[in-house]
């Protein structure tokens, strides 16, 4: 009896845990190469993160770039990090309570660089390396970036997968753009300090992937011995990627146990 039990668990918990199958999407083009993470930036220079500045420098260099999309009040995609405004320009406002017209008065991290448009990036880079989009919506189910987004994408040229912590985008991926490679981001979430106990567990280790069905998986690679992630990348094969790699030694202890490696402050050898 409790021989069965155990192995009813086991079964249920491999269920939830199972990616797409990798036979299922063509990653080819996104490995092999770098990726800058928000642009080959200095935040005390003229190339702040996520700017068009950073991300140019980055391109200039051969490397792909993961950037962030948030929404505005008036639905414009934006590419920038944090909600909250107080890091990047100092200010107590959220991105996603202003319009367009009122972040293009603020720039960025005392540089002289705008908040860029996704239109903006998606122009600068041009198809000439592959990127990564992280779709930002701090927790609930509201799709509406997804709505907007994915139609400009639709249209992009080059190669671009898309990722999110929120599982609930990727599952929105999942059944409108089913052709689009879509990633799940994922942590140590209760050790970075976020509520929820039982949600943080099952996004930490990758309860949802029975829903979104993904094609590659993004972890934190402090915590890249996660089980569930050992067992995706052993038993079913998925593709991972480590972020954010911040020194040559983490890059190097990292090459062989992640397919895609995420950098910043510092330029790989």
């Amino acid at each position: 009896m409790l021989i069965a039990l155990i192995g009813g668990l086991l079964a249920l918990y491999l269920y939830a845990i199972k990616p797409n199958s990798p036979s299922k999407k063509n990653l080819k083009p996104f490995l092999g190469r770098y990726y800058a993470h928000r642009g080959l930036f200095d935040n005390s220079s003229d190339a702040p993160e996520n700017s068009l500045n950073a991300i140019s420098l980055a391109v200039e260099q051969g490397y792909g770039v993961e950037f962030d999309v948030r929404i505005t009040r008036d639905k414009i995609l934006v590419v920038i990090h944090d909600n909250r405004l107080q890091r990047a320009a100092g200010m107590n406002k959220l991105v996603t309570e202003m319009t367009f017209d009122e972040l293009r008065e603020i720039t960025l991290f005392h540089s002289q660089e705008e908040i860029p448009t996704l239109h903006d990036v998606l122009n600068l880079v041009d198809g000439r390396v592959p990127i990564i989009v992280e779709l930002k919506q701090d927790g609930g189910g509201d799709t509406t970036i997804c709505d907007v987004v994915s139609p400009v994408l639709d249209d992009y040229n080059g190669d671009y997968m898309v990722e999110s912590f929120n599982p609930v985008l990727m599952i929105w991926y999942k059944k409108n753009r089913p052709s689009v490679i879509r990633g799940q981001l994922s942590t140590n979430h209760l050790k970075e300090g976020k509520k929820g106990l039982l949600l943080n567990l099952s996004l930490q280790y990758l309860l949802f992937n029975f829903l979104v069905k993904p094609d590659f998986i993004a972890y934190n690679h402090i915590y890249g011995n996660n089980l569930s992630l050992f067992i995706n990348t052993r038993l079913f094969g998925i593709t991972t990627v480590a972020y954010t790699l911040k020194s040559q030694k983490e890059l190097d202890r990292n090459r062989t146990r992640f397919d895609i490696l995420i950098f910043d402050s510092f330029i790989p050898e």
